[in-house]
């Protein structure tokens, strides 16, 4: 009676079988995208919102210096 080889799946072994078919699979799924076109880029959504943060950030610093300004007038 022949008996047969059990084989079993440890961890030492199944890591490097996974991390090769990463390494090979990767390339394949990136490239299969294409290159991004340039002229599709949005850039509007967060630099209108860098923008505003900048504009509002700018007025807030110009009223506090007015305000101090006017204080130190008022002192003299």
């Amino acid at each position: 009676m022949h008996t047969k080889k059990k084989y079993k799946i440890t961890g030492g072994k199944i890591l490097p079988v996974l991390l090769a078919l990463l390494c090979i699979a990767l390339p394949v799924i990136t490239l299969a995208q294409g290159p991004p076109d340039p002229e599709d880029t949005p850039i509007d959504g967060g630099l209108s919102l860098l923008l505003a943060a900048g504009a509002a950030y700018g007025i807030k610093k110009y009223h506090n210096y007015k305000k101090i300004d006017k204080e130190e007038t008022a002192v003299k």
